[in-house]
């Protein structure tokens, strides 16, 4: 054994050629090593607990409630039912109507922060809910019922429909919305099918166009306001009398689910019930009615929208088959309806506060413009060329306007009782029809635009 010296003292050992030198520095490494790992946590431990304050927290989860489809589909469910039991049961909600005041809520909660801008339900609700919807709310659109028992006011309703699309029209030539940009043109083409359908209509429109969700909200907002003071404007011109009407068929009984109060016709005729049964007979059929519709589209025409075809193929096979489309009237409404509510939902999150607020004010222009036109063409032509009686002229602009729900209304308040049943066939020949009309208009308004 030999004593070496190192630089840290002696030591005894094996002999010098079996002895391996260990650099000074080494040694050093070994002992700070420890603790420079213990420094490391420690500073670690302190950035994380300084970084652990209140809005980190808040941001943490409001970022993990954004990523929870479970909650973001429950949030705009309620927000939808909400919105139909403020239309029921509020003077405000009646007055603003259920699509508006989901669509405010779902707009609010978003841009506070408590839904996402974005999210895959809202693209789901797109994409596989709105195509459903469009099948649902025509299986009563048997146009040989239409024809047969709508008598004159199917004339006055084609007559309203000429004007909207010519109102369409001049208005876009004044008021070209260049503000919204690309979206300008498509939402003349979503109001001009809502002033011919329904709400139906607009968002089989919207949906197609992909128009933006912020000016979705602002074209409903401005629009629903215009209607509302128009629909005034009607009750106000018509007059309590019984209008004459070439009708060969009884009054009949049927339920018109809406999205406030039901429309209910006394009749005698039992309305058809909401059940299990009917529920999935609804929307099986539905949903081979927009599968069978997607396939003609990309063998046909791949660059049309599906929904055309899918409401031609639905209005054919209520048509054909009027007795069993019949008995699913009333729950694939009433299904139409809250697919519907979670688009406006939707729609509604997927908007800006700001930008909603700074379109609308065209859009209101717009919107009052296009039905001021749409009344004087329905004046000239319905009046002055046709000859048709005023109050049809009137009710058939509100199935127009509004769609089959509020023409029905309108026809009890004024107590047409054989009006109703024609009242509400025209306005169901409005959302067969609107979307492809619409959506025609399209080449014609970008020329317009460009």
């Amino acid at each position: 054994m030999i004593l070496m010296q190192t630089a840290d003292g002696f030591m005894s050992g094996a002999p010098m050629s079996s002895i391996q030198k260990v650099p000074p520095y080494h040694h050093q490494i070994l002992r700070q090593q420890p603790i420079t790992k213990q420094h490391d946590r420690s500073v670690m431990t302190l950035k994380a607990a300084g970084s652990v304050t209140p809005s980190s927290i808040s941001t943490a989860l409001k970022s993990a409630l954004h990523g929870d489809i479970n909650f973001v589909l429950t949030t705009l469910l309620i927000v939808s039912a909400s919105g139909i039991a403020m239309e029921q049961n509020t003077t405000f909600g009646k007055a603003l109507s259920a699509p508006l005041v989901t669509m405010l809520i779902s707009l609010v909660l978003a841009n506070v922060g408590i839904i996402p801008f974005k999210s895959p339900v809202y693209a789901f609700i797109n994409k596989y809910l709105v195509p459903l919807a469009v099948p649902l709310f025509l299986f009563d659109s048997d146009i040989r019922r239409v024809v047969k028992d709508s008598g004159s006011l199917l004339m006055c309703f084609m007559v309203g429909a000429v004007s909207t699309i010519i109102g369409t029209i001049a208005t876009f030539s004044l008021i070209p919305l260049r503000t919204l940009g690309q979206d300008g043109w498509k939402v003349a083409c979503a109001l001009n099918s809502r002033h011919i359908g329904g709400a139906i209509n607009f968002v089989a429109v919207a949906d197609t166009l992909n128009i933006d969700g912020s000016v979705v909200s602002a074209a409903i907002a401005a629009d629903n306001v215009v209607v509302a003071l128009y629909f005034a404007m009607l009750f106000y011109l018509a007059k309590n009398e019984h209008a004459t009407i070439s009708s060969t068929s009884e009054e009949e009984t049927l339920n018109l689910p809406s999205l406030g109060e039901d429309v209910v016709v006394a009749n005698g005729e039992t309305p058809n019930p909401i059940t299990t049964s009917s529920i999935a007979y609804s929307i099986a059929s539905a949903s081979c009615l927009v599968t069978i519709g997607e396939m003609l589209t990309r063998a046909i025409c791949p660059s049309l929208s599906s929904m055309v075809i899918t409401s031609i193929l639905t209005v054919l096979a209520a048509t054909a088959t009027p007795k069993w489309f019949r008995k699913l009237h009333s729950s694939g409404s009433a299904i139409g309806i809250l697919f519907l509510q979670l688009f406006f939902a939707a729609s509604g999150a997927s908007g800006s506060l700001l930008l909603v607020l700074s379109r609308a004010p065209s859009l209101l222009a717009f919107s009052m413009m296009q039905i001021a036109i749409h009344f004087v063409f329905l004046l000239v032509i319905g009046r002055g060329i046709f000859r048709l009686n005023p109050n049809e002229l009137y009710l058939a602009s509100n199935a127009n306007v509004g769609g089959p729900t509020t023409a029905a209304a309108m026809a009890q308040a004024k107590e047409w009782n054989h009006l109703v049943l024609p009242g509400l066939l025209v306005g169901v020949f409005g959302y067969a029809t609107a979307t492809a009309l619409s959506l025609s208009l399209g080449p014609l308004l970008t020329r317009i635009a460009a």
